[in-house]
C-alpha cells in the first residue's frame, strides 16, 4: 500500500504561487491594518516582517530614552540656574537670571513643526496602506511609493524652514545683544534650541535616508521599516520641541 502525506493548510497555502490575488505567506505585506497570518509563522528560523518592525522599533525606543534622560538633565540644570545669583557689594543677593523675551517667531516654528509630524505620517500610512502594497506585489508598479514620496519630501522641506526660523530667532537675539554668555537664561535658551536643533538634523538625514530607500529598496517590508523608524523619531523629536517650548515660554 503506497504510503500517504496529509499536507497542512499551512504547506498549502505556502505552495500558492500568489496568482490568485494573494502572494506566498512568506512575503505578504507588513504592519498598518496588514494581517498577521504568517508574522509569528517562520519554522526554518528565519525573522518574520512584524518581529524586524519590532526589533527596530525597540532600537529606537532605547535610543531616545538616552535622549529624553538627556533633555531631563538639560532640564534641569536649567531649574537650578534659575536660582544662581552673588552678592553685590552691599552683601545684597541678586539674581543672575534675567527674563528673557522669546522671539515671535518660535510660535511660527513650533506650528511649521507640527505640521511637519502630520505629513511624515502620512507618508508611513500610505506605506502600510493595505491595497497600494498588495498592487506592488501583483505587478501592478510602486503606488505607496509615488503616494508616500510627496509627503516625505513634504515633511523635509518643512523641517528645513523649521531650522531656518531657529537661525532667525538666534539672529534677532544676537542683535539684541543676548548672545549665548550674556546672561544665564541667554545661555540656557542657545544650549536647549541648538541641542534639539542638531536632533532635527539628524532626523532630516533619517528622512532622506527614507526617501532614498522607497526608490532603491526592493523588499516592501525594508522600505516599511526604514520610513516607519524614521517617522517615529521626527514624532519623538516634535514632542521634545513642545515640550522644551513650554519651558521657555512659560518657566522664564
Amino acid at each position: 500500500m503506497p504510503a500517504t502525506f496529509s499536507r497542512t493548510p499551512t504547506d498549502i497555502e505556502r505552495k500558492d504561487t500568489g496568482i490568485g490575488g494573494k502572494p506566498p505567506v512568506d512575503r505578504r505585506p507588513t504592519g498598518g491594518g496588514g494581517g498577521d497570518d504568517n508574522w509569528d509563522n517562520h519554522p526554518s528560523g528565519r525573522r518574520g516582517p512584524r518581529e524586524l518592525l519590532t526589533r527596530y522599533r525597540l532600537g529606537l525606543s532605547c535610543a531616545l530614552a538616552g535622549d529624553l534622560i538627556f533633555f531631563i538633565a538639560l532640564v534641569s540644570a536649567f531649574f537650578v540656574h534659575q536660582t544662581a545669583g552673588h552678592f553685590d557689594l552691599r552683601e545684597n543677593y541678586v539674581s543672575d537670571w534675567h527674563p528673557l523675551t522669546i522671539p515671535p517667531i518660535l510660535w511660527i516654528n513650533t506650528a511649521v513643526l507640527l505640521l511637519s509630524s502630520l505629513t511624515i505620517e502620512i507618508a508611513r500610512r500610505h506605506l502600510f496602506h493595505e491595497v497600494d502594497v498588495m498592487e506592488e506585489w501583483l505587478g501592478l508598479g510602486r503606488p505607496a511609493v509615488r503616494r508616500a514620496a510627496p509627503w516625505l519630501i513634504a515633511t523635509v522641506a518643512l523641517g528645513s524652514l523649521f531650522l531656518a526660523g531657529q537661525w532667525i530667532a538666534w539672529s534677532q537675539l544676537a542683535s539684541e545683544g543676548l548672545t549665548f554668555t550674556t546672561t544665564q537664561n541667554s545661555h540656557f535658551f542657545y544650549l536647549i534650541t541648538a541641542t534639539h536643533g542638531i536632533h532635527l538634523v539628524l532626523g532630516i538625514l533619517a528622512l532622506g535616508i527614507a526617501l532614498c530607500a522607497l526608490f532603491l529598496l526592493r523588499r516592501v517590508q525594508m522600505r516599511q521599516i526604514v520610513v516607519d523608524v524614521a517617522a517615529w523619531y521626527w514624532h519623538a523629536m516634535g514632542i521634545f520641541w513642545i515640550f522644551l517650548f513650554v519651558l521657555l515660554t512659560c518657566f522664564q
